[in-house]
């Protein structure tokens, strides 16, 4: 009898014994967590959508200012930016774990303060895959990245259909920051608009979202222009702009800041952006001839 309870008790010890966690991060760094964290600072709104969907939002206990999705995570302590997010107080929540982008210059300080950090990110739809699944693996859950995974393959696919047959083919161009910084074709936005049958008029080689000169987007003559709301009424006013048809027709998809943060964040809410994008095509796509 003595030997069974012995038995039983290593065995019960032993199957509470967290299973180590390693994996290597976008910027080629080893990641190693005892087991999978309870407290994780997030400071990439994407990586704040993608605990959350993964099952985990609630170990989040602070993520960046422009995290907003979903609704739990407003009400989360909110530590800046990209570039002055507040390192004291990150500290000061005792995290587990740091995600973070690799164009962040936060993480050899942070590192250097003894947390374990995971830079991640994405600029094209395999990457939010892979993503998906690093994010997935650091909480513990690597099953779950395949199920949201699917999730947003759906979503493509009701996308797709949603799209006119009049908007097949159409020159497209989505701006994502002033200056302008647009989507080209190597980027997830680019990919979707390709897979939504339209044609993206910022080329690949430019890399995902280059800064254009104004004239460019003239010169490639867009039929359908996606910007956000607070730059349409500035768009008549660019350089040569005006006499765009686009303009002067009012091809344009102005969205609303909720919609352009779901177009914007390279994360589990692709499957959506590209319905913002199949919206764009329903509503500003040019007639088809009679």
């Amino acid at each position: 009898m003595l030997v069974a309870a012995t038995a039983t008790a290593t065995a019960t010890a032993t199957a509470k014994t967290p299973t180590p966690i390693t994996l290597v991060d976008d910027r080629g760094t080893p990641v190693t967590l005892p087991a999978p964290p309870q407290r994780i600072v997030s400071l990439l709104p994407s990586l704040t959508e993608s605990v959350c969907v993964l099952g985990a939002c609630e170990r989040l206990v602070a993520t960046d200012r422009w995290s907003n999705w979903p609704a739990p995570v407003a009400h989360l302590p909110k530590l800046g930016g990209l570039e002055d997010a507040n390192v004291e107080r990150i500290v000061a929540l005792r995290p587990d774990l740091v995600l973070l982008a690799p164009s962040s210059r936060l993480s050899a300080r942070l590192r250097s303060l003894g947390l374990a950090v995971a830079e991640l990110d994405a600029t094209e739809l395999g990457q939010v895959r892979r993503v998906l699944d690093k994010v997935a693996a650091l909480i513990g859950q690597p099953q779950a990245a395949a199920v949201q995974w699917q999730r947003l393959q759906d979503e493509l696919r009701v996308a797709r259909l949603a799209v006119p047959e009049r908007a097949r083919g159409i020159a497209v161009y989505v701006e994502v920051g002033s200056a302008p910084y647009a989507a080209s074709e190597s980027s997830y936005i680019g990919e979707l608009l390709t897979q939504l049958g339209a044609r993206n008029v910022v080329p690949a080689a430019l890399g995902p979202f280059p800064k254009l000169n104004p004239e460019f987007v003239v010169k490639a003559r867009p039929a359908l222009i996606v910007v956000s709301a607070g730059e349409r009424a500035g768009l008549a006013q660019r350089p040569g702009w005006a006499a765009m048809a686009a303009v002067r027709q009012g091809r344009i998809c102005a969205l609303s800041p909720a919609d352009m943060d779901v177009l914007s964040r390279p994360g589990p809410r692709v499957g959506q952006a590209a319905m913002v994008l199949a919206r764009c095509l329903q509503d500003h796509a040019p007639a088809a001839p009679r």
